[in-house]
């Protein structure tokens, strides 16, 4: 086997190591990651939060029996691959083997490591990115029109995965259209391609259609409850922070493709950044969604840099070089992984609220990072509604209906009564069964909601309590109420159908 195949299995072997090693035990899976794995069982051309592409992946893992392992697995593997196309687009590039040690080693200890914890659409989105441009890079090397026809199949997987692909063409189109590359849309081949991407996304755009394309509706919910509270220059801040042992490879891939003779024809990868980043920039996008932009940009300043250290003394640089991702990736170790206690994290906030972590989307300062806090809690609110829906008379007459979407999956998830908990929120209020004669309705209020919720309710009902609620105090569900109503005195269906009506109505 060849020295540069064994290195890249040590990376690729490496990064799934670290990415089971990098999440404690104290954590449980993320409130997204719930709705995603029940997306499994309404297998559809798209949903309300996401395109389907996360649902097919769910049920290959609902297959696999849903353990923790794959669950995190299928991220981590797309960390891999993105990896492996970077080692490829280097390789492309005629990088020596210290331009691919140095790549792989700046894709891996970087953002990815820590994108890479969580099944959302978030790492393939990321992979999705790296290959359409390492496509691109393809072409623009070889001028082969196949590379058109797997472009266009690239993006439409990714488009299926998650719309954010959307902004790499819009950063690429007048990057096309500004340098000698222009000649593209004189070919016929660029039309037939993007004929083969409408048809393969078209099953999506129906559904859309159909369902009065609840995207904008979704975009519009996020503008106004999260993105509102999105700084631009934060975002061009962490946009520094995501690559921060990979920041002088990446600057030098800036200077290369404007300087470095042999990276003229790859200029437009210049230009395509900063129109890229100016629609980032423009519609308040949250910093994540810009982090599938730099892998390729690691390749073309790896190949630049190992140019620049291969002779005489500057030789000698190179194990510093690529030394440097992995120093600088200690302090980040520390920080940004949920590899320590809600305890530790707390005894040492003034660590995590320097970098800002500790700053919500609703633009406060909590105990943990956002996404740790929506790590915590579930799994002992499954439990105590499991156990407390067993009490039930008539139980299987039972509607369980939560407040959010992570609660109903987090529900559904760890049941061991087979319950089918439902929302209004996202997808679920898709999924509501109406084809049962409820009689009881145990309800899932989030905290700031409970104080309210049996004066609003146990008119309906015969009996009304708060059976329980989630103590954990790091938990973002931390004070979420578990109420329990038996007896109705109203048709429950109707009610849950005039709910539904309002709220799609509103969309």
């Amino acid at each position: 086997m060849r020295r540069k195949t064994i290195i890249l299995i040590g990376f690729i072997g490496l990064k799934f190591f670290l990415q089971y090693f990098l999440f404690s035990s104290d954590y449980e899976l993320h409130r997204d990651e719930y709705l995603h794995l029940d997306q499994a069982n309404h297998l559809a051309w798209g949903y309300l939060s996401v395109p389907p592409f996360t649902s097919w992946t769910s049920y290959f893992i609902q297959i696999l029996g849903k353990s923790f392992f794959w669950i995190k697995f299928l991220p981590a593997l797309y960390g891999a691959l993105t990896i492996y196309v970077v080692w490829k687009a280097i390789e492309e590039l005629n990088g020596n083997l210290f331009a691919l040690i140095l790549g792989a080693t700046c894709v891996l200890f970087s953002a990815l490591l820590r994108l890479n914890t969580l099944y959302q659409p978030n790492s393939f989105d990321v992979l999705s990115w790296t290959v359409l441009y390492f496509i691109l890079l393809k072409y623009i090397k070889t001028d082969d029109t196949k590379c058109l026809y797997l472009a266009a199949i690239a993006f439409a997987i990714g488009f299926l995965n998650k719309y954010n692909i959307a902004f790499l063409l819009i950063g690429l189109v007048p990057s096309l259209l500004i340098t000698e590359h222009r000649k593209i849309f004189l070919k016929p081949t660029l039309y037939f391609a993007i004929l083969v991407g409408l048809v393969l996304i078209l099953p999506n755009l129906v559904w859309q259609y159909n369902n009065n394309f609840p995207v904008f509706h979704h975009l519009k919910e996020l503008a106004e409850t999260q993105l509102v509270n999105v700084n631009r220059f934060d975002f061009l801040k962490n946009q520094l922070l995501f690559f921060m042992g990979s920041l002088i490879v990446i600057f030098a891939s800036f200077y290369a493709l404007l300087f470095y003779k042999p990276f003229n024809k790859y200029r437009l990868f210049f230009f395509s950044i900063l129109f890229t980043l100016i629609a980032f920039i423009y519609f308040k996008a949250k910093d994540y969604y810009a982090i599938g932009i730099y892998p390729i940009y690691i390749a073309f300043g790896s190949v630049y840099i190992a140019n620049i250290l291969k002779d005489g003394c500057r030789k000698y640089l190179q194990p510093v070089a690529i030394a440097v991702p992995i120093l600088l990736f200690i302090p980040i170790y520390n920080v940004a992984f949920p590899n320590k206690s809600p305890e530790y994290i707390v005894q040492h906030s003034e660590n995590y609220k320097k970098l800002g972590l500790l700053r919500w989307e609703d633009g406060k300062d909590h105990l943990l990072p956002q996404d740790f806090a929506d790590m915590l809690g579930w799994k002992e609110l499954a439990l105590k509604v499991d156990s407390i829906y067993s009490k039930i008379p008539n139980n299987e007459k039972t509607l369980i209906l939560c407040d959010n979407y992570g609660q109903a999956g987090a529900i559904n998830y760890y049941t061991r009564q087979n319950i089918k908990a439902v929302s209004f929120n996202a997808d679920y209020i898709e999924w509501i069964d109406l084809t049962k004669n409820y009689v009881n309705l145990i309800r899932i209020k989030e905290a700031e909601e409970v104080n309210v919720e049996l004066k609003e309710t146990s008119a309906f009902f015969l009996n009304s309590t708060l059976a329980d609620s989630i103590t954990n105090q790091y938990a973002r569900e931390f004070g979420t109420g578990i109420f329990v109503f038996t007896g109705a005195k109203i048709d429950i269906r109707q009610r849950i159908k005039d709910e539904i009506a309002e709220k799609k109505n509103y969309r």
